[in-house]
Protein backbone atom coordinates (compact mmCIF):
# COMPACT_ATOMS: atom_id res chain seq x y z
CA UNK A 1 0.00 0.00 0.00
CA UNK A 2 2.57 2.64 -0.64
CA UNK A 3 2.39 3.59 -4.57
CA UNK A 4 1.69 7.61 -4.09
CA UNK A 5 -0.93 6.90 -7.24
CA UNK A 6 -2.98 4.25 -6.34
CA UNK A 7 -6.29 6.24 -6.38
CA UNK A 8 -5.92 6.50 -10.43
CA UNK A 9 -6.78 2.77 -10.58
CA UNK A 10 -8.90 2.13 -7.46
CA UNK A 11 -12.09 1.05 -7.09
CA UNK A 12 -13.87 3.29 -4.73
CA UNK A 13 -16.80 2.62 -2.13
CA UNK A 14 -18.51 5.19 -1.15
CA UNK A 15 -20.77 5.20 1.93
CA UNK A 16 -22.40 6.89 4.48
CA UNK A 17 -21.68 5.63 7.91
CA UNK A 18 -24.88 6.42 9.56
CA UNK A 19 -26.57 4.60 7.01
CA UNK A 20 -24.36 1.57 6.35
CA UNK A 21 -24.73 -0.99 9.01
CA UNK A 22 -26.28 -0.95 12.67
CA UNK A 23 -23.79 -3.02 15.04
CA UNK A 24 -25.87 -2.37 18.50
CA UNK A 25 -29.73 -1.83 16.90
CA UNK A 26 -30.20 1.60 17.85
CA UNK A 27 -31.14 2.18 14.19
CA UNK A 28 -27.66 3.98 13.15
CA UNK A 29 -25.01 2.95 11.33
CA UNK A 30 -21.71 3.24 13.15
CA UNK A 31 -17.99 2.24 12.63
CA UNK A 32 -18.41 -1.42 14.25
CA UNK A 33 -20.99 -2.13 12.15
CA UNK A 34 -18.76 -1.42 8.96
CA UNK A 35 -15.65 -3.41 10.25
CA UNK A 36 -18.04 -6.33 10.37
CA UNK A 37 -18.48 -5.54 6.58
CA UNK A 38 -15.17 -5.39 5.39
CA UNK A 39 -14.82 -8.95 4.47
CA UNK A 40 -17.69 -8.40 2.09
CA UNK A 41 -16.55 -4.72 0.92
CA UNK A 42 -12.62 -6.75 0.54
CA UNK A 43 -14.96 -10.07 -1.52
CA UNK A 44 -16.36 -7.23 -4.14
CA UNK A 45 -12.61 -5.92 -4.64
CA UNK A 46 -13.03 -2.87 -3.20
CA UNK A 47 -9.67 -0.87 -2.67
CA UNK A 48 -10.78 1.93 -1.00
CA UNK A 49 -14.19 2.73 1.74
CA UNK A 50 -14.63 6.66 0.66
CA UNK A 51 -16.71 7.92 4.38
CA UNK A 52 -19.33 10.86 3.89
CA UNK A 53 -19.07 12.83 7.06
CA UNK A 54 -18.69 10.82 10.44
CA UNK A 55 -18.12 14.15 12.18
CA UNK A 56 -20.58 15.31 15.21
CA UNK A 57 -23.31 17.41 13.13
CA UNK A 58 -26.97 19.53 13.88
CA UNK A 59 -27.51 17.10 10.83
CA UNK A 60 -29.46 20.15 8.88
CA UNK A 61 -27.57 19.08 5.49
CA UNK A 62 -26.94 15.48 5.80
CA UNK A 63 -23.66 16.07 8.05
CA UNK A 64 -21.65 18.67 5.89
CA UNK A 65 -22.33 21.06 8.92
CA UNK A 66 -19.56 19.81 11.22
CA UNK A 67 -19.24 21.06 14.78
CA UNK A 68 -16.44 19.36 15.35
CA UNK A 69 -13.39 18.34 13.01
CA UNK A 70 -11.69 16.72 15.13
CA UNK A 71 -13.92 13.87 16.64
CA UNK A 72 -16.60 11.34 15.58
CA UNK A 73 -20.16 11.50 16.32
CA UNK A 74 -20.68 9.47 19.33
CA UNK A 75 -23.77 7.57 17.69
CA UNK A 76 -21.40 6.95 14.72
CA UNK A 77 -18.42 5.48 17.36
CA UNK A 78 -15.34 7.06 18.30
CA UNK A 79 -11.29 7.99 17.45
CA UNK A 80 -10.67 4.30 18.87
CA UNK A 81 -13.09 2.69 16.96
CA UNK A 82 -12.11 4.52 13.06
CA UNK A 83 -8.79 3.71 14.25
CA UNK A 84 -9.24 0.07 14.41
CA UNK A 85 -11.80 0.44 11.14
CA UNK A 86 -8.21 1.62 9.58
CA UNK A 87 -6.16 -1.12 10.74
CA UNK A 88 -8.64 -3.29 9.74
CA UNK A 89 -9.19 -2.52 6.50
CA UNK A 90 -5.76 -2.16 6.04
CA UNK A 91 -5.35 -5.59 6.83
CA UNK A 92 -7.18 -6.34 3.62
CA UNK A 93 -5.48 -4.51 1.56
CA UNK A 94 -8.36 -1.53 2.05
CA UNK A 95 -7.66 2.05 1.96
CA UNK A 96 -9.71 4.61 4.28
CA UNK A 97 -10.75 8.21 3.08
CA UNK A 98 -12.74 10.87 4.63
CA UNK A 99 -15.16 13.30 2.50
CA UNK A 100 -14.06 16.86 4.38
CA UNK A 101 -15.68 20.14 4.18
CA UNK A 102 -13.13 22.93 3.81
CA UNK A 103 -15.72 25.78 2.93
CA UNK A 104 -17.73 26.03 5.92
CA UNK A 105 -18.44 24.77 9.76
CA UNK A 106 -22.04 24.28 11.27
CA UNK A 107 -23.18 27.60 13.00
CA UNK A 108 -22.80 25.50 16.24
CA UNK A 109 -19.27 24.96 15.57
CA UNK A 110 -17.23 26.42 18.64
CA UNK A 111 -15.35 28.57 16.20
CA UNK A 112 -18.49 30.17 14.75
CA UNK A 113 -20.49 30.45 18.62
CA UNK A 114 -16.67 32.10 19.35
CA UNK A 115 -16.96 34.98 15.72
CA UNK A 116 -20.53 36.16 16.61
CA UNK A 117 -20.15 37.07 20.06
CA UNK A 118 -18.39 40.17 19.50
CA UNK A 119 -16.96 41.79 16.51
CA UNK A 120 -13.95 41.78 18.90
CA UNK A 121 -13.96 38.32 19.55
CA UNK A 122 -10.26 36.45 17.99
CA UNK A 123 -12.31 33.97 15.31
CA UNK A 124 -14.41 37.01 14.62
CA UNK A 125 -12.38 37.47 11.09
CA UNK A 126 -12.78 33.25 11.05
CA UNK A 127 -15.86 34.28 9.08
CA UNK A 128 -17.15 36.41 6.44
CA UNK A 129 -19.41 39.38 7.93
CA UNK A 130 -20.29 42.46 6.60
CA UNK A 131 -22.07 45.61 7.28
CA UNK A 132 -25.50 45.50 5.49
CA UNK A 133 -26.09 48.16 2.27
CA UNK A 134 -29.31 50.55 1.80
CA UNK A 135 -31.07 49.32 -1.14
CA UNK A 136 -32.97 52.14 -3.74
CA UNK A 137 -35.78 53.11 -1.27
CA UNK A 138 -33.71 53.42 1.61
CA UNK A 139 -34.24 50.06 3.48
CA UNK A 140 -31.16 48.25 5.00
CA UNK A 141 -30.62 44.97 3.18
CA UNK A 142 -27.48 42.80 2.59
CA UNK A 143 -24.05 43.56 1.59
CA UNK A 144 -25.02 42.36 -2.22
CA UNK A 145 -27.29 40.53 -4.10
CA UNK A 146 -25.35 37.27 -3.84
CA UNK A 147 -27.74 33.85 -3.74
CA UNK A 148 -27.24 30.84 -1.55
CA UNK A 149 -26.86 27.77 -3.15
CA UNK A 150 -30.86 26.44 -1.54
CA UNK A 151 -32.38 29.90 -2.68
CA UNK A 152 -32.47 33.03 -1.14
CA UNK A 153 -29.64 35.72 -0.28
CA UNK A 154 -26.54 33.77 1.07
CA UNK A 155 -26.60 36.70 3.73
CA UNK A 156 -28.13 36.11 6.86
CA UNK A 157 -28.40 38.88 9.32
CA UNK A 158 -27.38 38.09 13.45
CA UNK A 159 -28.76 40.89 15.38
CA UNK A 160 -26.05 40.29 17.81
CA UNK A 161 -23.60 42.42 16.27
CA UNK A 162 -25.57 43.90 13.96
CA UNK A 163 -23.79 42.48 10.86
CA UNK A 164 -24.94 39.95 7.63
CA UNK A 165 -22.75 36.50 7.62
CA UNK A 166 -22.23 34.72 4.54
CA UNK A 167 -23.65 31.38 3.75
CA UNK A 168 -22.92 30.06 0.19
CA UNK A 169 -25.21 26.82 1.03
CA UNK A 170 -27.28 26.67 3.69
CA UNK A 171 -28.14 29.30 6.66
CA UNK A 172 -26.53 27.25 9.22
CA UNK A 173 -23.65 26.75 7.46
CA UNK A 174 -21.33 30.08 7.61
CA UNK A 175 -17.91 29.99 5.22
CA UNK A 176 -14.91 30.18 6.58
CA UNK A 177 -12.54 32.86 5.46
CA UNK A 178 -9.73 31.64 3.75
CA UNK A 179 -8.34 34.83 2.92
CA UNK A 180 -7.19 34.81 6.75
CA UNK A 181 -3.85 32.89 7.45
CA UNK A 182 -5.39 31.46 11.04
CA UNK A 183 -8.08 30.33 9.50
CA UNK A 184 -6.26 28.10 6.86
CA UNK A 185 -3.47 26.46 9.35
CA UNK A 186 -6.44 25.13 11.54
CA UNK A 187 -8.12 23.08 8.62
CA UNK A 188 -4.88 21.75 7.39
CA UNK A 189 -4.05 21.12 10.96
CA UNK A 190 -7.67 19.44 11.13
CA UNK A 191 -6.25 17.37 8.54
CA UNK A 192 -3.30 16.51 9.65
CA UNK A 193 -4.98 14.65 12.55
CA UNK A 194 -6.69 12.21 10.47
CA UNK A 195 -4.14 11.28 8.40
CA UNK A 196 -2.07 10.82 11.15
CA UNK A 197 -4.46 8.18 12.76
CA UNK A 198 -4.24 6.55 9.08
CA UNK A 199 -7.02 8.23 7.17
CA UNK A 200 -5.41 7.49 3.68
CA UNK A 201 -6.69 10.91 2.02
CA UNK A 202 -9.91 13.31 1.57
CA UNK A 203 -12.62 13.78 -0.92
CA UNK A 204 -12.73 18.22 -0.25
CA UNK A 205 -16.18 18.97 -0.55
CA UNK A 206 -16.85 22.22 -1.84
CA UNK A 207 -13.33 22.96 -2.84
CA UNK A 208 -14.25 25.03 -5.75
CA UNK A 209 -16.17 27.50 -3.41
CA UNK A 210 -13.91 28.61 -0.56
CA UNK A 211 -12.76 32.14 -1.95
CA UNK A 212 -15.51 34.42 -3.16
CA UNK A 213 -14.42 38.50 -4.64
CA UNK A 214 -12.97 40.59 -1.81
CA UNK A 215 -14.52 43.30 -3.17
CA UNK A 216 -18.24 42.03 -2.41
CA UNK A 217 -19.35 43.28 -6.21
CA UNK A 218 -23.40 42.70 -7.45
CA UNK A 219 -22.82 40.09 -9.48
CA UNK A 220 -25.83 37.68 -8.78
CA UNK A 221 -23.81 34.83 -7.59
CA UNK A 222 -26.69 31.58 -7.74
Amino acid sequence: MDDARWYEEAVFYELLPRGFFDSNADGIGDFQGLRQKLDYLQWLGIDCVWLLPFYPSPLHDGGYDISDFLTVAPDIGNIDDLVALVEDAHRRGIRIISDLVMNHTSDQHPWFIASRSSKTDPKRDWYIWRDGKLDKDGKMGPPNNWHSVFGGSAWQFDATTGQYYYHRFFVQQPDLNWRNPVVEKAMYDQMRFWLDRGVAGFSLDSIDTLLEDPALGDEDYR
